[in-house]
């Protein structure tokens, strides 16, 4: 459902303005815009917007290991603090991005993070050109 439908009231609805980039951005047909999802976490967020728009395939690896997404730096043998992975199904691919307030879903709780009114989601897939 998008914000020009109306909302039941009390059907447990979120409104949260969406960001989008590159592929995304192409995709979709608009940068920035607000939506509404029923539901009050990034999981049901995604879920109501790849009805919606069909990009799922250009953030969500299909292929867990070979497509999520990686770190632009080496690998530590020892990390510090706690470092997780999302579980499969619900990693990112390599280079896309989902946001939740400027900071990486991988680094709150995955799809299980909790979205509320006037949250920023941002979908990031940039171009990459080669030379």
């Amino acid at each position: 459902m998008s914000q020009s439908e109306p909302a039941d009231a009390g059907a447990g609805t979120t409104t949260v303005t969406v960001k989008c980039t590159g592929h995304v951005r192409a995709a979709v047909g608009k940068a920035t815009f607000t939506y509404t999802f029923t539901g009050d976490d990034l999981r049901s967020f995604l879920d109501s917007f790849f009805a919606e728009y069909d990009v799922a395939e250009l953030l969500i690896a299909m292929e867990p290991e070979a497509e999520s997404a990686r770190g632009w730096t080496p690998e530590l043998d020892e990390r510090p603090g706690t470092w997780k992975q999302n579980p499969e199904g619900e990693r990112i691919r390599r280079y896309a991005r989902v946001l939740i307030n400027g900071r990486f879903n991988e680094h709150l709780d995955g799809f299980d993070t909790p979205l509320a009114d006037g949250d920023r989601v941002s979908l990031m897939y940039p171009f990459v050109y080669c030379v």
